[in-house]
């Protein structure tokens, strides 16, 4: 792409002043790039994110070469970071498609096949990740002032905020609440763990695009069933990781197809093939697709994900995992 010769530098920096104040340190407007340099000493992570995001929000409609932000004070001093889990964010455009089903069996295939894995419930506002692990109850410990998650049958240690709250509670908070509650999950003592499973809220709100550009996924799974409403919203989810420059690795049709349980026959109540269809149209790996079936939702609503046994849908997600964790670069054998 291009520059558009219409637009000068000029015209971008009277877009940013509202948004970046006297934080403009450099822009650039190239062929290739626009590159914008911006000075966020004395702002911490949360007031950094919000800093970048506002400004590729007022350039959002501008006509311009791909946008690259740089923040200086995150070069000063800064010692060689620690280095923490890859995290691999799963999202939906809207809830109800089953993505924290996919999340949690997705982290228990990936223990399975030997990557030591954590599961964050990062719905804030409906955390369900504690009855499907079967850890309702549990409380996590601190040490340090920072969390230490939850062990699960699993293997696979995880927190949410139906750990912390009381069962039943409503929580009515607003958006930098929320999202310092995220932070202190995921900025938990994950040990030695290698990845990390973030089950989003649903929807494309402020909260979870902080989230992600604070904390930069390694990639992004998108959840949807087949049927066109849902195909829409998870086009919007996908915007949303596009915006704030984190890969997807791939689609998931969940509910694809319902499997009687007294004839084995299987139809289609919410169409079919619509996700595989999208995400070769947009250019995306297709993952594979779950059913809908009776068998998943008991086990689900006891704690006993599929994927912790043997059988056909264990699997499905068995590959879907082997998928995923290629698509940030930890092949492990079939």
């Amino acid at each position: 792409m291009t520059a558009d010769k219409s637009i000068t530098e000029t015209e971008i920096r009277q877009v940013l002043a509202p948004v970046t104040g006297d934080r403009l340190a450099s822009l650039r407007l190239g062929a290739e790039a626009t590159v914008i340099v911006l000075e966020v000493g004395g702002l911490d992570q949360l007031g950094r994110d919000r800093l970048e995001i506002g400004v590729r929000d007022a350039l959002r409609t501008m006509d311009l070469p791909p946008l690259r932000i740089a923040q200086m004070a995150d070069r000063e001093g800064a010692d060689e970071e620690k280095r923490g889990p890859v995290i691999v964010a799963v999202g939906s455009g809207k809830g109800g498609v089953g993505k924290s089903t996919v999340s949690a069996n997705l982290a228990i295939a990936m223990a399975r096949s030997g990557v030591k894995v954590g599961l964050v419930d990062a719905d804030i506002y409906g955390p369900s990740q504690p009855r499907l692990m079967a850890s309702e109850g549990e409380r996590p410990q601190a040490r340090d002032k920072q969390l230490i998650p939850v062990q699960t049958r699993f293997g696979v240690p995880m927190l949410s905020m139906g750990h912390l709250a009381e069962p039943g509670q409503a929580i009515a908070w607003r958006g930098p609440m929320a999202g310092n509650a995220l932070a202190q999950l995921i900025e938990a003592d994950w040990g030695d763990a290698d990845v990390l499973v973030v089950d989003l809220p649903p929807g494309t709100g402020d909260v979870q695009l902080t989230m992600i550009q604070r904390f930069k996924p390694a990639g992004a799974v998108i959840v949807s069933t087949p049927q066109d409403l849902a195909l829409m919203d998870a086009t919007r989810a996908i915007g949303l990781f596009d915006k704030a420059g984190v890969p997807i690795i791939g689609m998931v049709e969940n509910m694809a197809g319902y499997i009687c349980p007294h004839c084995g026959e299987e139809s289609d109540p919410f169409g079919s093939g619509g996700a595989e269809a999208a995400a070769g149209t947009m250019g995306y790996a297709f993952l594979g697709r779950i059913p809908l079936t009776i068998d998943i939702r008991t086990r689900s609503d006891a704690g006993r994900p599929p994927a912790a046994d043997d059988g056909p849908i264990a699997d499905r997600f068995a590959d879907i995992a082997r998928q995923v964790l290629d698509g940030v670069g930890m092949t492990v054998a079939a």
